[in-house]
């Protein structure tokens, strides 16, 4: 869903009203129950704030009788002007099927701005022959509402269009819904016709490639005459001319090119000829170091609150190495850890860059793991011989290391990193920071306030989840709101975090925290006393674990420490529920 500034709220005399999405430059889908019989529409763009709001009218609808289980509940919106935004892409409703996460986003009541939800299909048969049921990802996260009718339905790992929510169940704490999957709206609108390729066809995989380029030539600032490519491109004999009034922008070509003209080898003329003006994608230098972590497995044991679960491994050449593990009283935690890294170090290559990873249970991720002693003959803190993160254990599930890899191969490829700074005074609503990671390029999550402060609790665990490749905080961040008043240390800390990493690769972060804790070690009031650093790139450990855990691992062990909002609730939708629009 990366720049997905394609999401639209539709409004009525100032009222949101429900919701829509781009399909071109000048049309938004909606459903028919929040368009039809209004007054005068208007439909905003929150994804692209300071934009201001579009008239808008109804010109086609897919003869909609009224009633929640009528089928035809689509309304096409033209705007008033053509918007210089990227419409949606669509993709086939069967790609969704399957364990893939959706995401709808929706405008219940008190968010304006938006927020998520994340929902999958029960399977590709179509209930009456016109919707696909939804049930939720999760048990706690947000329901389908109010406001959703009209959202678009997304692929997480595509950002495609897949569907669009029409209703949702009328029973309290039953997490279903409905959508009109893409194939269904073209039935309703002609329109659509051009926009929704068959699944696994030729035709899908050359409008992603086109896609691709276009948002590449916009990020690189390439000097196209849209009008100039698509002559050079595609008209010819065969192929219409241009529009009168050209095409205002790149995308509008390309969206003229897909949707316009019955030719499917004309997506890949244009495709091509754009990728030769944008000429070969350079080859990225590889920015991950050659890290050969050493992973220190730490978790609740079961067997009593003084017992600590340890299990240590050593990661290189594509192998792990399995160290050491045992049940240890806290007593002797420090100095049975100082032990096994000392004997991982015989699988660390001479050549290879050192790192110290502790996967911890989240209630200890603010353990000060750095500062304990290296070694019982040398108190110098671990932090400040080696690079040591944190690892959130409950992020070792297949799905998450799939999506961390995604996320740590696109940082690969960009600049420096970037800062997402959670506030203490002000950190806004969890589901915001939820959209902000899931939209927005994988990017650092900064916090002000320790992660056990009321404050900002539900945000750290919602950057967890997401799952943000890296999350920095301070040990000695804000407490109370009463604590900065005058001066607030967290915000210090985030200006100094902003202006710190803004010089240094996401990989290399492990690396820049060392020298930094140096320097606070050196430097009293220092703002990066007690950072705390979590870091997870997978693709450094290379030998996963079988389903998330070691059969010996700390987790493996311990079942009834784990959260019990952290396991996957399918609930079922009672036969006699009823459904309604969410409008």
């Amino acid at each position: 869903m990366t720049d997905a500034e394609w999401h639209a709220r539709v409004e009525c005399a100032g009222k949101v009203i429900g919701a829509g999405f781009l399909v071109a430059p000048g049309t938004v889908l909606t459903c028919a129950h929040v368009a039809l019989d209004r007054g005068p529409l208007t439909v905003a763009f929150p994804q692209r704030p300071g934009s201001l709001a579009v008239p808008a009218r109804v010109v086609a609808h897919g003869d909609w009788a009224g009633g929640p289980a009528d089928p035809g509940d689509l309304a096409v919106l033209e705007l008033a002007q053509e918007v210089t935004i990227a419409p949606a892409a669509l993709a086939p409703a069967a790609t969704a099927h399957g364990d893939r996460k959706l995401v709808a986003y929706g405008f219940p009541a008190g968010w304006d701005e938006g927020t998520l939800a994340e929902y999958r299909t029960t399977g590709p048969v179509l209930v009456g022959g016109e919707w696909i049921q939804l049930e939720a990802w999760s048990g706690h996260g947000q329901p389908l509402a109010a406001g959703f009718s009209g959202a678009a339905v997304t692929l997480v790992e595509t950002g495609e269009v897949v569907g669009m929510v029409t209703a949702a169940a009328d029973a309290r704490d039953v997490r279903t819904g409905r959508m009109m999957p893409t194939d269904v709206m073209r039935r309703h609108w002609p329109g659509l016709e051009g926009l929704v390729p068959a699944a696994g066809s030729s035709v899908l995989a050359a409008r992603r490639r086109l896609r691709a380029l276009v948002e590449r030539a916009i990020r690189v600032g390439l000097d196209c005459d849209p009008v100039r490519l698509y002559n050079d491109a595609v008209a010819g004999d065969i192929a219409p001319p241009p529009p009168p009034e050209g095409f205002d922008s790149l995308w509008s070509a390309a969206w003229f090119v897909q949707s316009e003209l019955d030719d499917p080898a004309a997506v890949t003329r244009f495709a091509d000829r754009l990728a030769t003006l944008l000429g070969p994608r350079p080859t990225p230098r590889r920015t991950t170091p050659a890290w050969a972590p050493i992973l220190i497995e730490l978790g609740h044991s079961g067997a009593g609150e003084d017992l600590v679960r340890v299990e240590v491994s050593a990661y290189s050449g594509g192998r792990r190495h399995p160290v050491g593990s045992d049940t240890v009283p806290h007593t002797r935690l420090r100095s049975y850890v100082q032990d096994r890294i000392d004997a991982a170090f015989r699988h660390v290559p001479p050549d290879a860059d050192e790192l110290i990873a502790f996967a911890l249970p989240r209630d200890w991720l603010d353990w000060p793991v750095d500062s304990w002693e290296s070694d019982p003959d040398d108190d110098t803190p671990l932090g400040l011989a080696l690079p040591v993160v944190v690892t959130d254990h409950a992020r070792r599930k297949a799905r998450t290391r799939h999506a961390l890899t995604r996320a740590w191969n696109r940082l690969d490829t960009g600049p420096r990193a970037r800062v997402h700074r959670v506030a203490c005074g002000c950190p806004g609503k969890p589901g915001e920071l939820r959209l902000a990671l899931l939209e927005s390029e994988p990017c650092l999550a900064g916090f002000a306030a320790a992660p056990g402060t009321d404050r900002t609790r539900e945000h750290f665990r919602t950057s967890l989840v997401a799952p943000a490749p890296v999350i920095v905080w301070s040990r000695r961040g804000c407490g109370t709101e009463a604590a900065c008043a005058d001066v607030c240390p967290g915000t210090a800390f985030l200006d100094s975090l902003d202006a710190h990493v803004s010089r240094v690769r996401p990989a290399d972060l492990p690396r820049s925290v060392l020298a930094l804790r140096r320097e606070a070690a050196a430097e009293d009031g220092h703002w990066a006393q007690d950072i705390q650093l979590l870091w997870d790139d997978p693709r450094c450990f290379t030998d996963p674990h079988e389903e998330g855990a070691h059969l010996r691992s700390p987790v493996a062990g311990a079942p009834a420490h784990i959260p019990p909002h952290l396991g996957v609730v399918r609930p079922g939708l009672p036969a006699s529920a009823p459904w309604f629009p969410v409008a």
